[in-house]
């Protein structure tokens, strides 16, 4: 089922159960879907599309999570931290830190990489590998712990 019509059959559910916090987080993701597919020239979203999508929307209530943490609004941190729990839901399993040192760290030895400076030519190849199963940042700390 394609994310489009998963968001809009919970969207129901949610509806129907009352509960405010999904609801408000699944017309979210659902405005942004709409807003994704009449902006560009491709009416169909891609499973890479509809994962940068979430990806982005997890992303940004992590940073804001930090922001009202530095601010002390552990009111604003509880309703993003289930904002967050909601958009995962829908983002596939994500990877556990050693299986990812393992890929990252087979990457790294197959192109060659040593030093720091070569982190430009692995991250691409690490990123395609994978993305949407784990972190950007958690990626970029391993890759920073082998390149010295």
């Amino acid at each position: 089922m394609a994310l489009t019509q998963q968001i809009s059959e919970d969207l129901k559910l949610a509806m129907k159960a009352g509960d405010k916090t999904r609801i408000d987080t699944l017309r979210m993701v659902r405005a942004q879907i709409l807003e994704f597919e009449k902006k560009g020239g491709n009416p169909e979203m891609t499973p890479d599309d509809e994962l940068s999508l979430l990806s982005t929307a997890v992303k940004k209530r992590k940073e804001s999570i930090e922001q009202y943490e530095k601010a002390g609004r552990m009111d604003l941190v509880a309703q993003e931290a289930a904002e967050v729990a909601i958009i995962t839901e829908y983002l596939p399993k994500q990877m556990d830190k050693a299986d990812a040192e393992r890929i990252i760290y087979a990457i790294i030895e197959q192109s060659g990489a040593v030093t720091s400076k070569d982190m430009g030519k692995v991250m691409p190849l690490i990123m395609k590998e994978l993305k949407g199963k784990i972190d950007g940042k958690t990626i970029n700390e391993i890759v920073k712990t082998k390149l010295v």
